[in-house]
């Protein structure tokens, strides 16, 4: 990476969490909450740039009255890093750098001395300090203002909770801690990703905790933590956002400020929604969407989907801050041995069929013994295959099996015509499999956007070929969530009556969706994706779309070598 310009505010994070700093500094990722969302507010109020000024009557500044010049950028080539100042408060040649912060400062304790029996019966002191990442952001900023030519002897924090101005010296102490604490970053940044605090109460405010993981990876790569430390829920708690799907033909899709907009063929606004809580948007068919959605969802990280109507990915805007080299030079270099790429899909494999067993034992009118029995035996062959081809094997026989029983877990006429056929997709000749596609493609979507989050290239898998256009590894993420989800989604919408004959329309080309089918699709479609389940190696619950973010980034954490291998999910 280009280390010619180092961010102090990024350097200063090294101080709480050097892993932290690598996410933010060396792969460019960073996560809002509502404490940086609170921040930013409050720097936004602040941080006005000020105009130059221009003392043509070379009158100095009156050091009583300070000069205040805001959002002060100043950088060392010399030492390699940047700062913007909040503020600098300048008097002639002094300069007093102020931060503002949004919370409140660290509190100390501090006992009456032992020594001293008339403070024994007074409450300890509490001491006001700054923290740790606080003392050397300005610690930088007070050796750039130095290097600029001013005189810097303290330096002042303001929290705003607190609406305190806290000040803090500056001496040579300050600032050879601060730079050590560059030069341990630039050092850190070299290296590989740090591993995760463990058990650490610092993690549970973090806003890149969904990313980092701390405690499901400390779980997987340490023997000693599961027993003693078991993950911590500490996922943010909130509501999924709106998976968006437009189909109607015709349909325009804008922007208006802060709304999403929805406008039909004649231009009427058939619907808004604020973008603050659109989290996806697929397009299907023949669908337009404006420049300037276009750059607005992509700026604020929302992945949207171009589909076909019969739900094929076409292609999908990707935002440029969906991208690690570190990540991915890692993901290549780990899938290029064979025996990563084996390793991987026999974990995928086993779930996914172990997940077709249970599918079938759950919902079944009568199964015989011997299925679940082969289908087992089947799952055990794959976690023990000793190539890929014989992986294969155990795939498509199960999923022989899996399909011949297939017709038996729905309650509707139409699992005649599936039984007639069996499973085929290109086209599919009757109802239900033109449900078990769209679902498949929809999964193959939500994939690939998850492994976009995780910072993945989709196109490269261990378990599926790379060929051009297919996305391999989201193939092989969605592996086991076939049966979990679309699978799922078909039998509970055809026995609940919720799509029927009418939903589709037969012709000589195969069976496909009508406009009011695909919407009765995407009501199933969309409650089975927010339905929560639980994780059976980390026991806590998520929907079934956070769990496959979470399966995107334990991935994506194995292929950095931060775990031994990904545990992937399976129902009882």
């Amino acid at each position: 990476m280009d280390e010619s310009l180092w961010s102090a505010r990024n350097v200063a994070e090294y101080a709480y969490c050097p892993r932290l700093f690598y996410y933010m500094q060396v792969e460019g990722v960073f996560l809002p909450s509502s404490d940086t969302e609170k921040g930013v507010a409050l720097h936004r109020r602040v941080d006005k740039p000020s105009a130059a000024r221009d003392d043509q009557d070379g009158s100095t500044a009156d050091p009583d009255r300070p000069r205040v010049v805001r959002s002060l950028a100043l950088t060392s080539l010399k030492l390699g890093f940047t700062a913007t100042l909040d503020i600098a408060e300048i008097a002639g040649e002094v300069a007093v750098p102020v931060e503002y912060r949004k919370g409140r400062p660290k509190r100390t304790t501090m006992a009456p001395p032992p020594d001293d029996p008339g403070e024994a019966d007074n409450p300890p002191l509490s001491v006001k300090e700054a923290w740790p990442t606080d003392r050397i952001q300005v610690g930088l900023q007070a050796v750039l203002l130095e290097e600029n030519g001013y005189r810097v002897s303290e330096a002042v924090l303001y929290y705003a909770e607190e609406k305190l101005r806290l000040k803090l010296a500056v001496d040579a102490n300050l600032k050879a801690e601060a730079l050590a604490v560059l030069e341990a970053a630039k050092e850190c940044a070299r290296g590989p990703r740090p591993l995760p605090l463990v058990n650490d109460p610092r993690c549970l405010r973090c806003s890149l905790q969904p990313i980092c993981l701390p405690d499901e990876v400390n779980h997987q790569r340490l023997p000693a933590v599961p027993e003693k430390l078991p993950p911590r829920k500490i996922w943010p708690p909130r509501h999924e956002g709106i998976q968006v799907v437009a189909q109607q033909k015709g349909t325009k899709i804008g922007v208006n400020g802060m709304t999403l907009t929805v406008t039909d063929k004649n231009g009427v606004t058939i619907k808004t929604l604020p973008l603050a809580n659109v989290e996806s948007l697929s397009l299907l068919g023949s669908v337009q969407m404006s420049t300037q959605a276009v750059h607005v969802l992509a700026d604020r990280g929302i992945p949207v989907a171009f589909l076909s109507a019969a739900g094929r990915m076409v292609a999908m805007i990707d935002p440029l801050d969906s991208v690690s080299a570190e990540v991915r030079r890692a993901q290549i270099r780990k899938l290029d041995r064979p025996d990563a790429c084996l390793d991987l899909s026999r974990s995928l494999v086993a779930a996914k069929i172990l997940n077709q067993r249970t599918l079938l034992m759950r919902n079944h009118s009568s199964l015989p013994s011997t299925v679940s029995m082969g289908l087992l035996r089947e799952a055990e062959g794959a976690s023990s295959a000793g190539s890929l081809d014989a992986l294969r094997g155990h795939e498509g026989q199960a999923a022989a099996i899996y399909f011949a029983h297939f017709a038996g877990m729905l309650k509707t006429p139409l699992a005649t015509d599936f039984q007639a056929n069996g499973r085929r997709r290109r086209p599919p000749p009757d109802p239900i499999n033109a449900c078990l596609s769209m679902g498949y493609a929809m999964l193959t979507h939500e994939c690939v956007a998850a492994l976009r989050v995780a910072r993945l290239e989709p196109s490269i898998g261990g378990f599926h070929t790379s060929k051009p256009g297919r996305p391999a590894l989201a193939l092989d993420v969605m592996e086991p969530f076939r049966p979990l989800i679309a699978d799922s989604v078909a039998i509970a919408a055809f026995n609940r009556r919720e799509l029927t004959e009418g939903h589709f329309l037969r012709t000589a080309a195969g069976c496909s969706f009508t406009d009011a089918g695909r919407r009765a699709f995407f009501d199933a479609y969309g409650r089975r994706m927010d339905t929560e389940v639980t994780h059976p190696v980390f026991e806590y619950r998520l929907s079934y779309r956070r769990m496959i973010v979470l399966h995107a980034r334990m991935i994506a954490a194995w292929f950095v070598g931060e775990i031994p291998t990904p545990a992937f999910l399976t129902t009882r």
